[in-house]
């Protein structure tokens, strides 16, 4: 990968390469993946989305990353991360954030050894309790006694998290609760951006949570109703609610192509894909 213009670089250590840390996202939040638990393309789907989709019917799955003043925030650590901060020249997470357990939104943590290799520290973790029982059980090796043979473990710092508010690399995060079907699960704010993935429903108390916004970005997953998403029109009814200037939708399968489904929305409304960028505020 050729280095970008001024991105900055760590100095060699030990007769290693110097540390390639990226762009800098301060300010700015990056859709680093937009699709659903599966992805889109969808393996071995005959549709023209998954067989003739354009640019941005490619959609790994969802996950931001929040730059704010002291360093990346990572919300979600998917099974495409790798993939990921390697297309967006990312190079630098600080801490990772999570939403919920869910093997979409976890099974990729793997990937931030390097980042731990190249900064010398464990990596921060900020999450409820299931979401810690998850990751202890899921990758139990990495909290073994002794490490295994041949191969090196991510180095994690947890940190509990709840509805509280709370500050983290210099800036204010505001949990939101949000209902997943049967699960309880977190949305964020970050200033005037609210994060709303896989939701399929919002309690009563988060609704005054989400007043004055910029940017909300929302789960929408297809066209007709499911269990724990929303659907097109009731994403588009969550919308005209909050009233954001501009709302997102996230989670997106191959049932909601970029350019047809775009050409029907309703002004201030748009499909996230990857690898766009949104001012925080």
């Amino acid at each position: 990968m050729t280095k970008a213009a001024g991105t900055p670089e760590a100095p060699p250590r030990d007769g290693r390469p110097p540390w390639h840390q990226g762009r800098d996202l301060t300010g700015r939040l990056l859709f680093l993946g937009t699709g659903t638990s599966v992805g889109v393309p969808l393996v071995g789907c005959g549709c023209d989305t998954c067989l003739r989709g354009g640019p941005r019917d490619v959609r790994t799955r969802t996950s931001v990353l929040v730059g704010l003043p002291e360093g990346h925030l990572l919300v979600d650590t998917t099974p495409d991360l790798r993939g990921q901060l390697l297309r967006e020249d990312i190079g630098k997470v600080d801490a990772v954030l999570y939403t919920h357990d869910h093997v979409d939104h976890v099974y990729g943590l793997d990937d931030v050894r390097p980042l731990c290799f190249h900064s010398g520290r464990p990596m921060r973790v900020l999450c409820e309790g299931p979401v810690e029982a998850r990751i202890r059980k899921a990758f139990d090796y990495a909290f073994a006694a002794a490490p295994p043979a041949g191969g090196g473990v991510p180095r994690l710092e947890f940190e509990r998290i709840s509805t509280t508010p709370f500050e983290i690399l210099g800036g204010r995060v505001v949990p939101l609760r949000l209902q997943h079907g049967p699960f309880d699960v977190l949305g964020f704010r970050f200033g005037a951006v609210a994060y709303c993935t896989d939701t399929s429903g919002i309690p009563d108390a988060t609704w005054p949570l989400l007043g004055g916004l910029d940017v909300l970005i929302l789960d929408c997953l297809r066209p007709t109703r499911h269990p724990t998403h929303l659907s097109l029109s009731e994403a588009l009814a969550v919308a005209a609610r909050v009233g954001a200037r501009r709302t997102l939708l996230v989670h997106l399968s191959h049932e909601l192509p970029h350019e047809a489904t775009t050409a029907t929305l309703p002004a201030g409304v748009e499909l996230a894909y990857d690898g766009l960028e949104v001012p925080l505020g």
